[in-house]
């Protein structure tokens, strides 16, 4: 199933974002609703917040009186933490719940207001941020929930800050406008990435990319972007597959600052030997990233001719939104090696850096009218030989070593 993580700030439109996503047929997990439902009268959850917090925090019906609660703990992280240590798992283990629940090919959303103060974007396939400017936001509340404005920007410090969600967000809403134009963001989204990603996600197959190359200038949100995946693999590898996993590293054009290139992440991913790799296929494929069947090998290069140096696993993201690569090596192949030390010669050669961006502009230039970048991928081999030999001289010179991911 595709497992969607939606969050934004008060007062951004979060809540008509969940509700237009549940009529488009996904299964809706509110956070609120269910911290609601885990404190009800005879839960556990209720009981021990009596607990800790005394009678005084029930009403005549024997109810939480949130504001009662809501007044101890503002202003205290402390009981805060407290607060949220006792609803928090309880909450989780709810939510938990209704997601085994739902179909394999289900898109589930789970709407949690407070996704990126808790660290709880690597959980999911994708993370939708809801945003307004705080300007927006602040009217919103003064205007349609009748707080005063020091009681509004009290609420805003609270949470994180627009940056900070922005910096988790795979997907972002704008909803500086009307509803009507919101809505109509929901639906471009639910048919053009979410609808295809569950589907190619439960078929196993990678995300379509037709057209020829198509190259952009260095974009500053590559390199986050490639944080933010290598997180979410890692989580997803993080059960029962410790041993086999040594390193993954941002590779390609895109880790090059500076260097024009396709919009395509290149991540490696390097394990112990190909039969560790095999055994993380299923673990890749439920995180989003099928394997790619036929493509388990690199072109060998002069210095290390052997074709078994250069074997490798290759896989893809399903989403339609985001192209990933991701190679899947051994720790000490030439194919590992070659493409750390490609990359770090790169970032520390301009005139590298700059004699491969000409090349990449030609044949981009020339395979513009393919129906894929397959034509263009493979004119560039004959360059990655050639650079083989000033790459190595870089390497003497600079005392480059590839690293050990020694545990």
């Amino acid at each position: 199933m595709l497992k969607i993580g939606l969050t934004g700030g008060i007062a951004s439109g979060k809540s008509v974002v969940a509700s237009r996503l549940r009529e488009r047929g996904a299964v809706l997990v509110d956070a609120d609703a269910l911290a609601r439902e885990v404190v009800e009268p005879g839960t556990e959850g209720l009981d021990r917040i009596v607990a800790e917090f005394g009678r005084d925090v029930l009403d005549a019906a024997g109810r939480l009186d949130r504001p009662k609660l809501g007044a101890l703990v503002f202003g205290s992280p402390e009981r805060l933490a407290v607060l949220n240590g006792i609803v928090h798992p309880l909450v989780r283990a709810r939510a938990a719940g209704i997601v085994a629940a739902a179909a394999d090919d289900s898109v589930v959303v789970q709407d949690i207001p407070l996704l990126v103060e808790t660290g709880q974007g690597s959980d999911f396939h994708l993370v939708v941020v809801v945003d307004a400017p705080d300007g927006t936001r602040l009217q919103r509340m003064l205007e349609h929930r009748g707080m005063t404005e020091e009681s509004a920007r009290s609420r805003m410090a609270a949470q994180a800050t627009r940056e900070e969600r922005m910096a988790a967000a795979d997907v972002v809403l704008d909803n500086s406008g009307s509803i009507t134009d919101l809505v109509g963001h929901v639906d471009r989204l639910w048919e053009e990435r979410l609808a295809p990603f569950a589907r190619n996600l439960s078929a196993g197959v990678r995300a379509g990319r037709p057209g020829g190359p198509e190259l952009l200038p260095s974009q500053p949100a590559w390199p986050r972007d490639a944080r933010r995946l290598m997180d979410r693999i890692t989580k997803a590898l993080a059960a029962g597959h410790q041993d086999a996993v040594l390193g993954l590293d941002h590779i390609g054009s895109t880790s090059v600052p500076g260097l024009d290139a396709k919009d395509v992440i290149d991540l490696q991913l390097a394990v112990r030997d190909l039969e560790a790799a095999d055994a993380l296929a299923p673990a890749l494929a439920a995180a989003g990233f099928p394997a790619v069947p036929g493509n388990t090998a690199d072109t060998p290069k002069p210095a290390h001719p052997r074709p078994e140096d250069w074997q490798k696993r290759f896989h893809a993201n399903a989403d339609p939104g985001r192209a990933v690569n991701l190679h899947v090596r051994a720790a000490g192949s030439a194919g590992w090696r070659f493409a750390l030390c490609f990359r770090d010669w790169l970032r520390a050669d301009p005139e590298a850096a700059a004699e491969y961006l000409a090349l990449k502009h030609r044949l981009a230039a020339a395979h513009a009218g393919d129906g894929s970048t397959d034509g263009y991928a493979a004119a560039k081999e004959d360059w990655f030989t050639a650079a083989e030999e000033p790459l190595e001289r870089w390497v003497e010179r600079s005392g480059w070593h590839p690293p050990s991911y020694a545990s």
